[in-house]
């Protein structure tokens, strides 16, 4: 499983002209579940996003969670973080398909909520349009 996770002051997803998710201050999550995922793969990813110490504490280090800071989640599906790259045009095999990776998806949303952060998500498999104000800027690439 891999992610793109963006800490952000806000952040939203639209489809077809209307907004579908957002967040104030917290992540933005680029998410893709690769081929042989399952559901610890994405448990394992929920339990690192929610613990992940990005934000700055008083001394100015980065010491705290999402937890910490009160911090919420807009999740979005992104299947071509999988790409094959070799060649110049990327290829998605090494992406899980779609009746694989939406359930994953639809877990690692539930269990971030299952800790308390609230998240709202994009439209699994929509043609989107993500816009955010990265905090920082921070973004650290994960993956499991």
């Amino acid at each position: 499983m891999r992610a793109v996770v963006q800490r952000v002051i806000e952040a939203s997803v639209t489809v077809a002209g209307k907004v579908v998710g957002r967040t104030g201050p917290g992540f933005l999550v680029l998410l893709c579940a690769m081929r042989g995922d399952d559901r610890v793969k994405a448990e394992q990813m929920a339990a690192k996003i929610v613990k992940l110490r990005i934000f700055e504490d008083d001394a100015g280090k980065m010491n705290l969670s999402l937890r910490d800071t009160g911090g919420s989640v807009l999740l979005v599906s992104q299947f071509t973080l999988g790409a094959d790259t070799r060649g110049n045009r990327p290829g998605f095999t090494p992406s899980a398909p779609p009746q694989e990776a939406e359930p994953l998806y639809l877990h690692v949303a539930d269990r971030i909520r299952a800790e308390g952060i609230p998240v709202e998500t994009g439209v699994f498999g929509a043609e989107m349009r993500v816009a955010l104000v990265n905090e920082g800027p921070v973004t650290i690439w994960l993956d499991l």
